[in-house]
């Protein structure tokens, strides 16, 4: 929950870096909330106005964390764009998110799994 809430915290931060760690679990809790909400809508018998209502609301921080996790891996942001390849696109895009971030400092900042005193 910690991971999500930092995210949020980080609402439109397109600098810096994020771990594997930030990205996936932000990823895995809207997966979660996207399907609790689906699932709330067909009971009620309503249109997706709660999911859509959420989609909105994630999108900008959910396009930030990853600009921030292809900054860890050295990559920048603008690789997003390979994702409008259908099929492809989103594998390359998985293989770079999995990738181990740049263990050094690099352009985008400091590695945020290194701890500063």
């Amino acid at each position: 929950m910690n991971w999500y809430l930092e995210v949020l915290k980080k609402y439109a931060v397109f600098h810096g870096r994020a771990q594997r760690k930030e990205y996936w679990m932000f990823l895995l809790f809207n997966i979660i909330v996207s399907l609790v909400l689906t699932v709330i809508e067909t009971l009620v018998d309503i249109q997706s106005i709660l999911s859509g209502i959420y989609s909105l609301a994630v999108l900008l921080p959910g396009l930030a964390v990853s600009v921030r996790r292809l900054h860890d891996t050295n990559r920048s942001g603008w690789w997003l764009l390979i994702s409008l390849i259908p099929i492809l696109g989103a594998i390359v895009l998985i293989v770079f998110m999995a990738q181990d971030g740049h263990p050094d400092e690099n352009q985008y900042g400091f590695n945020p799994k290194l701890k500063t005193i």
